[in-house]
């Protein structure tokens, strides 16, 4: 690929009920924290109030506190619900982090994927998806435009309503919608020509969907007179990643089953259909559906070199799903791990050392025979000079 491809993490997060949510929520700040000294280049955070694992109810509230603690990753909120939000207060809400960061925020928006969230504020999930469009396209026009809004519906009434603040990135920040298996997400981002969040890339039915999203939103950039661009594209998907599979293995028995049980049992969320009673029929199911990779990083490069050839043109980012797996220590290895090994191969790092360790060790037999003449002849004239001193 001709293109640096970039890295990143979205943090639902996952975290098994019953632990300490302090901590928790900690330990999800200092992976960012150590994403950022690792060279990822995006973390995006998730928003969700019900089902007790994914415990960040504000993506807002935690890229304040990671930007404080980071130098130079960027921080999206993966996703803010537009369906449950006033869309003049989420449009405020980020052009104030916009400023706050110095530009290092992003927006994220979806519909609203637990419908237990949806339930205890009226909401149902056949009303999501309209409020989702009709949000979205009030915060594109506070954002882009001058002109007063006004608009109402059952939920919202606007009444020329504009921002007292201006972004601060120029012209804008990142904004990308969430998809998974409708195309509801593809036409809202080609419509408004921003970025897309293929937050299901790896299932079957979001892998399965990959090339046609790209083709819908490209129709409907066509159709409403936008330019898109496939860098603005982002895949997630899980990894952990070790230096031998059997490792990679033993330690996602630390928080596997949880995840698996989430799926299976907790969350309506039916896209995400996993199958596995035991952690190894689990591990099975994640490597041989292709949905993620637990194993090494030749095996992870693998699935990034597939999904690429499945997007039919390629993507800007790939995130890891932040999952959980395993526990602190072996989290942290497997994103240094992927970091050092696998990160290169997409950004045009790798090729120029393998190139440059493979010319030296073309001819080093000859330079190293050049260089020891050149060690015996300096030799032989100390001993000539020292000979011509009487020594």
């Amino acid at each position: 690929m001709s293109q640096r491809l970039r890295f990143g993490i979205f943090l639902a997060p996952f975290h098994k009920p019953g632990i300490n949510p302090t901590l928790a929520l900690q330990s999800d700040l200092e992976l960012v924290q150590w994403l950022d000294r690792c060279g990822y280049d995006e973390a995006w955070f998730g928003e969700h109030h019900s089902a007790g694992s994914e415990i960040s109810a504000s993506p807002e509230i935690m890229i304040a506190v990671a930007a404080e603690r980071t130098r130079h990753i960027r921080l999206g909120t993966g996703v803010v619900s537009v369906s449950y939000h006033n869309p003049l207060w989420v449009a405020e809400r980020i052009v104030q982090l916009d400023h706050l960061t110095r530009g290092r925020v992003m927006l994220g928006v979806g519909p609203g994927s637990l419908p237990t969230d949806g339930i205890m504020i009226g909401l149902s999930q056949s009303q999501t998806r309209e409020l989702l469009e009709q949000g979205l396209d009030i915060i594109m026009r506070l954002l882009t435009g001058a002109a007063p809004v006004t608009f109402r519906n059952e939920r919202w009434d606007l009444r020329e309503a504009r921002l007292h603040l201006r972004p601060y990135s120029n012209p804008l920040f990142d904004i990308g919608v969430a998809a998974v298996a409708s195309p509801t997400g593809a036409k809202l981002a080609g419509r408004h020509g921003i970025g897309m969040l293929s937050v299901g890339a790896t299932t079957a039915a979001g892998f399965d969907a990959l090339a046609l999203h790209w083709n819908v939103l490209e129709t409907e950039a066509r159709a409403h007179g936008k330019r898109v661009d496939r860098s603005k594209w982002r895949l997630v998907g899980p990894m952990h990643v070790a230096p031998t599979r059997e490792q990679a293995e033993r330690e996602v028995t630390f928080g596997i089953a949880h995840w698996f049980d989430y799926f299976q049992a907790v969350a309506a969320f039916p896209q995400m259909a996993v199958q596995g009673s035991s952690v190894p029929e689990m591990v099975r199911f994640i490597n041989e559906t292709g949905l993620g990779v637990i194993g090494t990083p030749e095996m992870a490069a693998a699935q990034i070199e597939r999904l690429w050839t499945q997007s039919n043109g390629g993507f800007g980012c790939y995130m890891m799903l932040g999952q959980n797996w395993a526990d602190r220590e072996a989290t942290l290895r497997s994103v240094e791990l992927f970091a050092r090994e696998v990160m290169p191969r997409f950004q045009g790092h790798a090729s120029p050392t393998l190139e440059a360790a493979d010319r030296a060790r073309q001819v080093r037999p000859d330079l190293a025979a050049v260089h020891a003449r050149a060690v015996d002849a300096a030799r032989e004239r100390y001993e000539a000079e020292t000979r011509a001193r009487g020594g």
